[in-house]
């Protein structure tokens, strides 16, 4: 199963691909990629996704509470390719996931490939990117609240 369909059997959760990978921050054996969707009812997002997914190498499904946002995260491989679903209750652009990628994006933009570098560099140490942005943007707090202050 390719990438492309995964997102074809999530289509009717609005799925948004964000974080490393979209960026160009993304890290062999350590990054994955994130699809993002709108799920209002989660327990049918979590029955949709285990009788889609749940024979792919790896899958894992949970339920977990992202910054006071009740969710389901659901781990599977395609193709050697390590991929994390996570739905919430709140539009797939409103998802601070998103809204992060997008900050994050920006940054980038305005500050170059020095800039990304050393995010890289953060990275391949095991810091994870929000907290690499943070330290090099020199924000004070929670990194992943700091972050959002920029939008």
């Amino acid at each position: 199963m390719t990438d492309h369909r995964v997102m074809q059997k999530l289509v009717h959760f609005h799925p948004i691909l964000a974080g490393t990978l979209p960026l160009d921050l993304f890290i062999e054996g350590v990054s994955d990629l994130d699809v993002l969707c709108e799920a209002n009812d989660l327990e049918s997002f979590a029955k949709h996704l285990q009788e889609n997914f749940s024979t792919l190498p790896g899958f894992s499904i949970r339920h977990k509470t992202l910054g006071g946002i009740e969710s389901v995260i659901a781990n599977l491989t395609i193709e050697d390719f390590p991929l994390e679903i996570v739905g919430q209750p709140l539009a797939s652009r409103a998802q601070v996931a998103y809204r992060h990628m997008v900050i994050e994006y920006r940054i980038l933009q305005e500050r170059g490939d020095d800039f990304k570098n050393q995010v890289m560099a953060l990275k391949k140490k095991g810091i994870k990117t929000e907290p690499a942005f943070a330290s090099l943007l020199q924000l004070k707090g929670d990194p992943y609240k700091a972050l959002l202050l920029l939008e």
